[in-house]
């Protein structure tokens, strides 16, 4: 039977990460495909008493609550918020159902068919469905391991008078890329000049590996009114709860808010009230703290391996946080035909084409470093290193 589909399905895409793990989810096979926290590092005790907690002391837990979300939550993100120079009222927080629902409630409201997005190339993946979904034109920024370069940015703010520029500038996913304050500083100076809203992704900012670094968000560099900021618990406390946030220009967020009340009435409340007592006798920047060094040392692992690797012609930069290394081989190396041989050999990654805005670069790959312990990077690496060594020329 034929079903009358609406016509904005012939924008949506499946995600090529979600695809392959359907592939590589098998023992045999080592994958640093996904971007997924470690689980054996889940605080899981002390989800499961803040749970408890949460049961036990306030029967509105297993209420309907707020579309805008529990209001103690809220101000516990203003207080984490105002350590990143982020200084926003609970008045200004949307909880929504990971950052993911954050994207997608704002281009919901922002975006008619046809509008542009201005963002780097390669981007977040999931953000690209997103905003294809509303039929966007997104159209990328010459950019470089600073940022985006204030040249092109701005000739594209001029021709295009962008809706939106949608940016992940700290430890940023595919890349690991960390923009330059000098850079945060131009754009937010055009998005003032233009009165162009800055939307910016930052779910990875706490796993910096450098304790000392100081990466300041755009979001703080500004007075609540060009930047929404959105981040989530997913990287830091578990991903199954589901839990992001979004702040940002008033207007904008009661706008989502009454979007959000036609998808899902509020995100759930079991899981915001148990936040909330987690937050209060929970060590989290400990925790935090735990996780930076583990993924430091394993990240480390993965680069000694490229460093050694000299009979391969590759290129990367060593990330200063986040989740992800970036690599690059040869022009003539197709990385997706390069995918299935890894596979064979047991070990998986992400090519890196559906990263890109246009122009994707088949040479190119995602690998994941916080899922796995050493001991298994070292020999996922040894297989990946074998199949690079191999790799057929695609003409």
């Amino acid at each position: 039977m034929k079903y009358g589909f609406a016509k904005r399905v012939n924008h949506m895409q499946s995600s090529a990460v979600r695809d392959i793990l359907k592939v590589v989810n098998r023992g045999d096979v080592i994958s640093f495909a996904g971007g997924l926290p470690d689980e054996n590092l889940f605080p899981v005790e002390e989800v499961r008493e803040a749970f408890n907690k949460a049961l036990d002391t306030d029967a509105k837990a297993l209420q309907y609550g707020e579309t805008e979300g529990v209001p103690a939550l809220r101000s516990k993100l203003t207080e984490r918020m105002a350590d990143k120079g982020i200084h926003r009222m609970p008045e200004n927080v949307l909880i929504t159902s990971g950052s993911q629902q954050a994207i997608d409630l704002f281009a919901r409201v922002m975006f008619n068919p046809g509008d542009i997005v201005l963002t780097e190339n390669p981007t977040y993946l999931a953000a690209i469905q997103v905003f294809q979904s509303y039929e966007v034109n997104i159209v990328p920024v010459d950019a470089d391991n600073d940022g985006m370069t204030k040249e092109d940015l701005e000739t594209k703010i001029q021709q295009l008078k962008p809706k939106c520029i949608y940016i992940v500038p700290t430890y940023s996913n595919p890349d690991g890329k960390v923009w330059s304050l000098e850079r945060r500083k131009e754009l937010l100076r055009l998005a003032e000049k233009y009165h162009t809203i800055v939307f910016e992704d930052d779910p990875y900012g706490d796993i910096k590996f450098d304790e000392a670094e100081t990466v300041a968000p755009l979001a703080s560099l500004d007075e609540n009114k060009y930047v929404v900021y959105t981040s989530t618990f997913s990287k830091t406390v578990v991903p199954a709860m589901r839990t992001g946030w979004i702040t940002g220009p008033y207007q904008i967020l009661r706008m989502m808010a009454q979007a959000k009340q036609a998808t899902d009435l509020h995100t759930n409340s079991l899981t915001q009230h148990a936040l909330v007592k987690l937050l209060e006798d929970f060590d989290l920047d400990a925790h935090i703290r735990t996780l930076q060094r583990t993924y430091k040392e394993r990240m480390h692992v993965m680069k000694d391996i490229f460093d050694r690797a000299d009979d391969i012609d590759i290129r990367y930069h060593e990330p200063k946080g986040g989740m992800f290394f970036w690599v690059s081989m040869p022009e003539y190396v197709n990385t997706k035909a390069l995918l299935d041989d890894a596979v064979d050999n047991g070990v998986a990654f992400v090519p890196g084409a559906p990263f890109y805005v246009n122009q994707p670069a088949q040479n190119t790959m995602r690998l994941n470093f916080t899922n796995a312990e050493p001991e298994l990077i070292e020999e996922g690496m040894k297989r990946l290193v074998e199949v690079m060594n191999s790799a057929p020329v695609q003409k």
